[in-house]
C-alpha cells in the first residue's frame, strides 16, 4: 500500500463527508485547481522528467498559488529527496507526488480529521470566542456555524460583543432571526466583556450546549486589543471556569499573503486555538489553507466554500487535498 493510500485508508476517514459536502467542496476548489494546474501544465511542457528546473518552475507556482514560502520549501525538499532517491521521475507522475506530499506534510498534524460539526463530549456549555479583523466574513462565519451546531442538535446562544460598530449587532440580530436561536446583546458602545458576561449566565439558565461569542475586529491598536480579548476571557470564567474552550480566528482565504500577516498579528495578541478560512470559492488562492495549517500549526477548523448558510465546512485534510488533486 503506497503512502498516500496509508494516510487516506478507511480508518483515517471512518467518517467521510457526505457527497453533497464533496460537490461543494470541489466547486468551492475549482478556481484554485484550474490556476494551480494550468500553471503547472505549462511548467512541464517539453519536459519528461523531473529536473532542477521543473522544481524551480513548481516552487514559483506554489509561492504564487499562496502556499507560502516556508511550506513551499519544505514540499520541494521532499521532492527533491525523492528524486534523489528515485533517480528517475516523469513529469507525468508529478500530480500524484505532489498530492503525496502535500497531504504527508498536513497528516503530521493531528489536526483536520473532523467530518461533522460536533463539540467534546462533557463540555457543556461548549464556549467560542470569535476574533479576525472586519471584512473577513467573520460575523456571516457565526451566523453558518450557529446554524451547524443547531443542525447537528445543540442548543445554541449567541453574543453579540462586537460592541464598537452598530452594525456588528445589526449583523448578528439578522443571523440570530435567520438560524433562530437566541442572541445577547446591549447598546453599541457597551463593554464588551460585559456582553460576555451576560451570554454566558444566559446560556447556563437555558442549559445552551454552544456558545458564539463575537469580538471587535480592530488591530490598529495590538496592546488595546490584546488587554480587551483578555479581560473579555476573565469575565467569562467568572461564569464558566476554563472558557472559552476555544478562540477562533476567521481569515479570507482571497487575501492570500494578507492572511498569513493577520494570524501572526492575532497570535501575538492572544491565544488562537483554531482557524476559519473563508472565501475559498471566490479565489485562486486556496493553497493559503494548506500554508496557515502547516506554518502556524495552528489547525485549521473550518472552511467556507460558498456563499450559501450550508457552505461552512469542517476542514477534513484528507479531504481537502483529494478535491485539490482530483
Amino acid at each position: 500500500m503506497s503512502f498516500f493510500k496509508k494516510i487516506f485508508s478507511s480508518d483515517k476517514k471512518d467518517q467521510a463527508i457526505s457527497e453533497e459536502a464533496k460537490q461543494t467542496l470541489d466547486k468551492g476548489l475549482e478556481k484554485s485547481k484550474t490556476s494551480f494546474f494550468s500553471k503547472l501544465t505549462k511548467a512541464v511542457a517539453g519536459k519528461s522528467k523531473v529536473d532542477a528546473e521543473v522544481l524551480d518552475n513548481l516552487e514559483e507556482i506554489l509561492v504564487s498559488s499562496d502556499v507560502g514560502v516556508n511550506t513551499t520549501l519544505k514540499i520541494i525538499e521532499r521532492i527533491e529527496e525523492r528524486v534523489s532517491r528515485d533517480k528517475y521521475l516523469g513529469t507525468d507522475e508529478l500530480n500524484g507526488i505532489l498530492r503525496e506530499e502535500i497531504a504527508g506534510l498536513l497528516s503530521e498534524t493531528n489536526s483536520g480529521e473532523a467530518t461533522q460539526f460536533e463539540i467534546p463530549a462533557n463540555t457543556k456549555p461548549y464556549v467560542i470566542m470569535v476574533v479576525g479583523v472586519n471584512g473577513v466574513g467573520k460575523t456571516t462565519t457565526i451566523g453558518k456555524l450557529a446554524y451547524q451546531f443547531k443542525k447537528a442538535g445543540y442548543n445554541v446562544v449567541l453574543g453579540a460583543a462586537d460592541t464598537f460598530r452598530a452594525a456588528a449587532i445589526d449583523q448578528l440580530q439578522i443571523w440570530a432571526d435567520r438560524v433562530g436561536i437566541p442572541i445577547v446583546k446591549q447598546q453599541m458602545g457597551s463593554d464588551p466583556a460585559s456582553v460576555a458576561f451576560d451570554t454566558l449566565q444566559s446560556a447556563v439558565a437555558q442549559n445552551a450546549d454552544v456558545v458564539i461569542i463575537d469580538t471587535a475586529g480592530r488591530l490598529h491598536n495590538k496592546v488595546g486589543l490584546m488587554n480587551e480579548l483578555s479581560k473579555v476571557k476573565k469575565v467569562m470564567q467568572k461564569v464558566v471556569e476554563n472558557t472559552p474552550n476555544d478562540v477562533l480566528l476567521v481569515l479570507d482565504g482571497s487575501t492570500g499573503q494578507n492572511a498569513f500577516e493577520q494570524a501572526k498579528q492575532f497570535t501575538a495578541a492572544t491565544e488562537v486555538s483554531c482557524l476559519a478560512v473563508t472565501k475559498l470559492d471566490g479565489t485562486a488562492k486556496g493553497g493559503v489553507v494548506i500554508g496557515i495549517s502547516d506554518q502556524f500549526q495552528i489547525p485549521v477548523k473550518y472552511i467556507g466554500v460558498g456563499e450559501g448558510i450550508e457552505d461552512l465546512q469542517v476542514f477534513n485534510k484528507y479531504e481537502f487535498v483529494d478535491s485539490f488533486f482530483k
